[in-house]
């Protein structure tokens, strides 16, 4: 396990590479058992790079990406936008977040979600919705104790598999930075 500094930072187009290892990686560990091995073996990181290459090239446009780094590299991530169309009444969304394995409940989530939250607040944001798949208890687990509330379980299809999702919403956002601080309850169980 790795216990040195983590930085929390804007995200870089260098970063993609980085970015994409993470995302397959958590991917391959979170959702085993919630989504068909075949699918989770197949993930490409060269794929993922890619997309996330794209975002990080993009001109401002009401998206933050942010990189936790330690001395390996980039060991998190979280992504947020602004909706085009309010969900919920809510105008914003933590579009993703994941974090190396090893990394995982030891606040870097917590610092991830405060930094997407303050720049989805400089855009406007005045609530912010957030996506899970519904088996994935771990993340249920850490959105609740942001006092997140569950606005929505649903189906959804994604790349042809049949799941469900929760969503959860926050509509004061002084709420969520609150429970974001450093002397907030432990980010995992």
């Amino acid at each position: 396990m790795v216990t040195g500094p983590v930085l929390v930072r804007p995200a870089l187009p260098a970063d993609a590479p980085g970015i994409a290892q993470v995302r397959v990686d958590s991917w391959r560990t979170t959702y085993r058992g919630m989504i068909p091995d075949a699918y989770l073996d197949a993930m490409k990181v060269e794929a993922s790079t890619a997309l996330w290459q794209r975002v990080l090239d993009a001109a401002p446009n009401g998206t933050s990406v942010f990189v936790a780094a330690d001395d390996a590299g980039v060991c998190g991530f979280a992504a947020g936008l602004m909706l085009a169309e309010r969900k919920f009444e809510l105008d914003a969304e933590l579009s993703a977040i994941y974090l190396r394995p090893d990394r995982q409940r030891a606040g870097i989530g917590r610092r991830l979600v405060a930094a997407v939250l303050g720049a989805q607040r400089g855009y406007g944001a005045t609530g912010l919705l957030t996506w899970v798949i519904a088996a994935n208890r771990g993340a249920r687990t850490f959105y609740e104790r942001l006092g997140g509330e569950i606005v929505a379980e649903q189906p959804f299809q994604w790349d042809g598999m049949n799941l469900v999702e929760a969503g959860y919403g926050w509509r004061d956002l002084d709420i969520l930075a609150a429970a974001l601080t450093p002397a907030a309850a432990p980010e995992w169980p």
